[in-house]
């Protein structure tokens, strides 16, 4: 399951906003009225060219026009009852202002319509580069998460892939240094690469060296000067067939978390493997690392935006301590749990992209429940 940044932040549109869109009628009734029944010294009507104006931010073109049309009835029609009114100056008012309001709305509607295409088209790139994922691969129950940090980018420098290979089951997640558009082109040739690589690689260090490659490629294509020496930490896992134990190489990134009987377990790395991008700089020597991964245990794999995620007085989320308070549950509820917790804990502002897989066996539920 791909998720994106308006599924985990309150959606400006609803209940309110389709109240909050009769408020030019409601002021405009409210005006007219109080208009024919105070005493004309108070002079309501002066006010009646604000519901137009309101009316423009957020009617169409035309009934903007309409609602400008009635009031300026309106005025016409208190002309009858108080003649020193002052009407043509207000008439000219209303006038005037529905004409703006008309061109305001129709720049705000087109405005509109172009953001709408450029979030199809943001929609589009992120179900290529972070497609939907089979909730089921070869006997492991698998879910994802993906938030961006720039909402309406909806796509950002965070990634993650799993393959069905000859292999066994094999899983990629990783950040690109930076966040939203910028890092968006090396995530999608690292997830590229992948794409090629899991199923052609008889080992991870093959894989990792052939991500190396491709964002070292991309990088001197396409040099930015706010990132002079951009990488991305990356984790490649593998759960060979039928195998009860999950291979790790860990380039840098953050490490996983194995629930095993309610117990959590930190899986750091034996040694420290390098970054994509960085091999040159501090060698290119790959760790392996194999974990014991059997019936009923489930393995988080997450991006630093996650642990990295802050409260209100600057303490990052402790996502082990979080997870043992957790009890059992399916990976998709896990993540959805996960990322409530996250919105809570950081009072909806998430800084950085959030990327997320949870792993499980799938034949936990034949074990509890034998024939």
């Amino acid at each position: 399951m791909i998720t994106s940044g308006q599924l985990r932040r309150r959606r400006p549109y609803g209940g309110r906003w389709e109240a909050a869109l009769w408020s030019p009628v409601v002021l405009t009734v409210l005006i007219s009225g109080l208009a024919f029944s105070t005493p004309r010294e108070i002079a309501i009507s002066r006010l009646l060219p604000v519901a137009p104006a309101l009316a423009a931010a957020m009617w169409p073109v035309l009934p903007t026009v309409l609602l400008g049309t009635f009031c300026l009835l309106v005025m016409i029609s208190l002309s009858f009852f108080y003649t020193d009114l002052g009407t043509p100056y207000t008439a000219a008012a209303i006038v005037a202002v529905t004409a703006a309001a008309a061109y305001g709305s129709h720049v705000r509607r087109q405005r509109e319509e172009t953001l709408f295409n450029i979030r199809l088209v943001a929609d589009a790139a992120q179900k290529v580069l972070l497609r939907p994922l089979p909730r089921r691969i070869e006997g492991v129950e698998l879910e994802s998460l993906y938030l961006a940090a720039q909402e309406q980018a909806r796509i950002g420098g965070d990634f993650y892939e799993a393959a069905a290979t000859p292999y066994g089951v094999r899983l990629l997640i990783g950040d690109v240094r930076g966040k939203g558009l910028s890092a968006v082109g090396a995530a999608a040739a690292v997830i590229g690469c992948f794409r090629d690589a899991a199923y052609d690689e008889p080992d991870l260090r093959g894989i990792v060296h052939r991500l190396e490659t491709s964002i070292t490629r991309y990088s001197a294509a396409h040099p930015t000067q706010d990132l002079p020496e951009r990488f991305a930490t990356a984790l490649v896992a593998e759960i060979p067939h039928g195998g009860a134990h999950v291979r790790l190489l860990n380039c840098g990134h953050p490490p996983p978390l194995l629930v095993h009987h309610g117990e959590i377990r930190v899986l750091e790395p034996t040694t420290p493997s390098p970054p994509l991008n960085l091999a040159t700089l501090i060698g290119d020597h790959y760790c392996v690392d194999t974990i014991a991964f059997a019936p009923g245990d489930q393995l988080l794999l997450y991006t630093d935006g996650v642990t990295e995620t802050r409260d209100r007085t600057g303490a990052f989320f402790p996502l082990p301590d979080w997870m043992r308070r957790q009890g059992p549950a399916p990976p998709r509820e896990l993540l959805d749990r996960l990322h409530r917790e996250l919105l809570d804990y950081s009072g909806g502002r998430l800084e950085d992209d959030i990327a997320a897989l949870a792993v499980q066996s799938a034949n936990t539920r034949a074990q509890d429940h034998p024939a």
